[in-house]
């Protein structure tokens, strides 16, 4: 074996290795890194994530539904309808407070999402809402769900059910507890 060669061969030994090194470390990286996670669900342009919904107690007959919805595309898309196994309706709703005074609306003519844009359905703001329950919402199921945009089309996504109070997804709310 030869010793080791100074000077520009030695350099180039040196690069090669590190750009085989970053190769293997990518090769190990990427997968994982480009892995959807368990509560991301996609259809064309529009990203759905962390759909989670309150337990509901005995004999309430609306539940709620709550995500992001993020438009990657380069044209506007609308949420139009949606339904779940346990509703018989579905509607986008909107929560305003006005001199005090709460008051919910369904948002008439879908809910648009614009290129590039996030849109936050959250308690107390813009939420789906699920009508006639057909049963309670318990704490840690997954109920599933389906949402109907425009473009995109429909989308199976499942939501995450969170205690009665919960203001954050539960998955949300498990990795805070975390640190």
């Amino acid at each position: 074996m030869m010793p080791p060669v100074e000077g520009a061969k030695d350099t180039r030994m040196t690069k090669r290795f590190a750009a085989a090194l970053l190769s293997t470390l990518a090769v190990g990286i990427t997968p994982s890194a480009m892995a959807q996670a368990p509560d991301t669900f996609r259809a064309g342009a529009i990203v759905v994530e962390a759909p989670w919904s309150r337990a509901t107690p005995g004999g309430a007959k609306v539940g709620g539904g709550y995500m992001r919805i993020t438009n990657t595309g380069s044209e506007p898309d609308r949420l139009v309808g949606g339904s779940t196994v346990v509703a018989e309706g579905f509607e986008v709703h909107r929560s305003t407070v006005t001199d005090g005074i709460a008051r919910m609306e369904p948002v008439t003519g879908g809910l648009e999402i614009g290129p590039g844009q996030t849109v936050e359905l959250k308690p107390g703001a813009m939420h789906a809402m699920f009508v006639n329950l057909r049963q309670g919402l318990k704490p840690g199921e997954t109920v599933d769900g389906m949402l109907v945009f425009e473009k995109a089309g429909a989308l199976k996504i499942a939501y995450r059910v969170g205690g009665i109070g919960a203001q954050a997804a539960p998955a949300a709310a498990n990795a805070h507890q975390n640190h």
